[in-house]
């Protein structure tokens, strides 16, 4: 007479499975609920059934709670995450001094249609007010020195200011290459965690699955045996 470990019953033949025949997982959940099953114990197949049940609704039950707690993951990086695109233009412009704004200004202003405009009609009304409006008595009669020496006075000015203008340029553009090395670097630093995550994510869906399937070969066994029995 053989007593199930579980309900103390006796099972009827046939119906006995040791605890060796049984598979890992549903030998730890057993155990689990009753600490001393052993090896060498016994139960029926309807109590194996049972705790089969109980041992696949867990594995499902898992497989949802490791997927919604993967949802909340990507959300909270999602909610957390901090963005390196912001806009850099407004970065380089705060770190700039008054004299550097100023440059920036006037260079920009010098190379203008404005500026060329601006300055050929000073340089038109300089020469005619010289020649036709105070023609006995010019301030700054031809070859006309004092004008000469404004545009080399600007000229040495404008000269400095633009490259100033020029050197605050490269230093943006170099500003921006190393922002844009950032966003590239933490890219493909994301891609490749990204990449790891779903290949960890296939291999252990791949093994609940695995271990379901077993699981219902194990019921088509047994159901092999009851149809084997009954003939």
């Amino acid at each position: 007479m053989i007593l199930s470990h579980i309900s103390k019953q006796e099972i009827q033949q046939g119906e006995a499975v040791q605890g060796q025949e049984i598979r890992a997982g549903i030998f730890n959940l057993i155990q689990s609920l009753y600490p001393d099953f052993g090896q060498e114990s016994y139960v029926s197949i309807y109590e194996l059934n049972q705790h089969r049940r109980l041992y696949l609704t867990s594995l499902i039950e898992q497989e949802k709670g490791e997927q919604e707690e993967l949802d909340r993951d990507v959300l909270n990086a999602i909610k957390n995450n901090s963005i390196l695109s912001e806009n850099i233009q407004d970065e380089i412009e705060a770190q700039l001094t008054t004299g550097q704004k100023m440059a920036d200004k006037i260079a920009e202003f010098g190379g203008s249609w404005a500026f060329i405009i601006t300055f050929f009609s000073f340089i038109l009304v300089w020469v005619l007010i010289n020649v036709w409006f105070l023609a006995r008595e010019p301030f700054d009669a031809y070859p006309f020195i004092l004008l000469n020496l404004i545009l080399s006075c600007l000229a040495a000015i404008q000269a400095p200011i633009i490259m100033m203008s020029q050197n605050r340029q490269e230093q943006k553009d170099r500003q921006r290459s190393e922002h844009d090395y950032k966003i590239n670097l933490k890219a493909e630093l994301e891609i490749k965690l990204l990449s790891e995550k779903i290949d960890h994510l296939l291999v252990h869906h791949n093994k609940k699955l695995l271990e379901i399937q077993e699981l219902q070969t194990d019921y088509l066994e047994d159901l092999m045996k009851e149809v084997k029995k009954r003939r």
